[in-house]
């Protein structure tokens, strides 16, 4: 449950519907999903946001479904349901299949357990890898 309203397209202010403008825009599509109706209430957070999440997924080096993958592994180790369910779907929009997210799902939970590992036992870098 969200710890503030959803404001709806009609409760919007006059900066906050321009930003919602050009997500529908951006994305060719009229759904604005819940995370963007939550950072309504801040229009100067919500715009700030978007341009950077504009910046980030948009086009680049790499393949929008790679970047997508990313996202879902990040959203997994910082344990945020909303963006693993928003981003799974827009990853198996950008075509990740099933075995793609399997396997994504299996490095993730070898990065996890490794990195607990090396943590608990302070294991410094090795040498070779230190490119300082």
């Amino acid at each position: 449950m969200a710890t503030v309203k959803l404001l709806g397209d009609d409760e919007l202010s006059d900066e906050a519907r321009a930003v919602f403008d050009d997500i529908r825009a951006t994305r060719k599509s009229d759904f604005v999903n819940n995370f963007w109706r939550a950072l309504a209430h801040d229009p100067a957070t919500l715009k700030r946001t978007w341009e950077s999440i504009k910046a980030v997924m948009g086009p680049g080096v790499l393949d929008p479904k790679v970047k997508e993958m990313i996202y879902i592994a990040v959203s997994i180790a910082h344990g945020c349901s909303y963006c693993i369910h928003s981003h799974t779907a827009s990853a198996r929009a950008k075509g990740m299949t099933e075995a793609e997210f399997n396997e994504l799902l299996a490095i993730v939970g070898m990065a996890s357990e490794t990195n607990r590992l090396v943590t608990a036992l302070g294991v410094e870098v090795d040498a070779e890898y230190d490119i300082r």
